[in-house]
């Protein structure tokens, strides 16, 4: 399988190498007040990829933090209703199963 992976990584790179390779060519981007730049297409493509990936990886992250700060409290109630749960009872709960992290290949 690692050798699968592997092969089409390198024939991701050689397919993207041969796109930069023929997209070499100049453009001009204008921009406000009459600046303008000239620079290769790849490179143009290569920025604003990068600029939406960034992008998109910035909207998720709020999400990401949210969802962890709702867990957090989450956790903490149930810790609060198993503590009341046991004071009321004086029966001491069962232990939490563990929590482990699924395996990566």
């Amino acid at each position: 399988m690692r050798i699968l992976m592997w092969f089409f990584r390198f024939l991701l790179f050689f397919l993207l190498f041969g796109f930069a390779v023929k997209n070499d060519h100049l453009v001009g981007l204008q921009f406000f007040f009459g600046s303008a730049w000239q620079l290769p297409l790849v490179f143009v493509i290569l920025v604003s990829f990068t600029a939406g990936a960034l992008l998109g990886v910035t909207a998720t992250f709020g999400s990401l933090l949210r969802q962890r700060r709702e867990i957090g409290r989450l956790r903490r109630q149930l810790a609060r209703a198993e503590r009341d749960r046991q004071a009321s009872t004086g029966v001491a709960p069962p232990p939490a199963p563990e929590m482990q992290a699924p395996e990566t290949f």
